[in-house]
Order: C-alpha cells, then sequence, then structure tokens
C-alpha cells in the first residue's frame, strides 16, 4: 500500500497499549468538498496522529488542519479561512468485526477518515463576517449596512397599518418626552 495518507503499523499490529504518533503534511491531489467552500486541490494537510494498538485493531485519533476556500453565502466575496478537526476511528484486524475501516498488510490508510471528516466540518452556509448584510436584492449590488437596507425596502401593502401605529407611537413617545422637560 502507497500513499501519503497510508501509515505502518506493523510493528504495533496486536500488541495492545503500544502507541506510535506521527506528523505529516500531505498535498491534496484533489479537491475536497462540493459545496461553495472547498479545500482546493494543492492545498496542504497538516495532520497530527495518534495510532494505539487495541485489542480489536488499531485506533487512530488525531487532528487535522488545512484551510478551505470559496465565496461568502451572503454577499459572494471570497472567503478563506483555517479549519481544524478532531477525527477517531478503529481500523479493525481483518475478519475481526464488521467496519468500513480495516488494517491492510499491516497498513492504516487514513485518507477516506480525514477527507470524510474535513468535509463534514466545511460550514454549509460560510460568511465573510457573522454580521455580512448580503446583497441588495433590487441593484445585486453588497449592502454596506443593515439600517440603509430597511428604509430602502418597499413595504408590502399588507403591513401599511402596522407602519402608521409605529409612526403614531415614536410622535406620541416623543411628545411625552417634551412635555417632561417642561
Amino acid at each position: 500500500m502507497n500513499g501519503p495518507f497510508v501509515l505502518p503499523v506493523r510493528d504495533i499490529v496486536r500488541k495492545p497499549g503500544e502507541m506510535r504518533e506521527h506528523q505529516l503534511d500531505v498535498e491534496l491531489a484533489d479537491r475536497w468538498g462540493e459545496g461553495i467552500v472547498t479545500v482546493e486541490a494543492g492545498e496542504t494537510v497538516e495532520l497530527d496522529v495518534r495510532l494505539e494498538s487495541v485489542h480489536e485493531g488499531i485506533l487512530a485519533s488525531g487532528t487535522a488542519f488545512a484551510d478551505y476556500t470559496g465565496v461568502c453565502g451572503r454577499c459572494l466575496t471570497d472567503i478563506s479561512a483555517p479549519l481544524e478537526v478532531e477525527f477517531q476511528e478503529l481500523f479493525a484486524y481483518p475478519g475481526e468485526e464488521e467496519t468500513d475501516f480495516e488494517v491492510q498488510d499491516d497498513h492504516v490508510d487514513l485518507e477516506n477518515l480525514v477527507r470524510d471528516a474535513i468535509v463534514l466540518s466545511l460550514p454549509f452556509q460560510p460568511v465573510c463576517q457573522p454580521d455580512c448584510p448580503g446583497l441588495d436584492p433590487r441593484t445585486g449590488e453588497k449592502l454596506t449596512g443593515s439600517a440603509g437596507s430597511e428604509s430602502t425596502a418597499p413595504i408590502d401593502p399588507r403591513w401599511s397599518a402596522l407602519r402608521q401605529i409605529t409612526d403614531q407611537d415614536g410622535a406620541a413617545g416623543s411628545r411625552s418626552a417634551e412635555k417632561e422637560e417642561s
């Protein structure tokens, strides 16, 4: 078995309690993810991995670090951000248990495990900033603040009676404040 995510475990197979730690920097051959943000091919994924021998197989646990890129889900501005994700999976010995991951030829292949952990951690609706106002629905231009967009938005005629009540409350409130000052 070859590949950048394949680690040898021959020296700890069937030796419960034995452990090995690895640090890897892997350059991705393919893009990971299909949403509006992805980890692009050519990006480096950093891995801190611990492989522990247990009775059932090899327990792989660790942390993956990568940078994702894409666009803001509200304003379509380009974004890039770091991602840190933890993973853990048992690679069973062949014939021991039914599992998606097995020790094969005294190696474990972490690629599917790490890819799944990273892709599932990518934000579904990423934003350039938490309070991103998005795009103006009429012009398609990026909004600069929420106050301006509310005052220029057309009001549904069914809600116009509520607008009059709000205006009266504002006027009444200012009149009562004037009386208190005198």
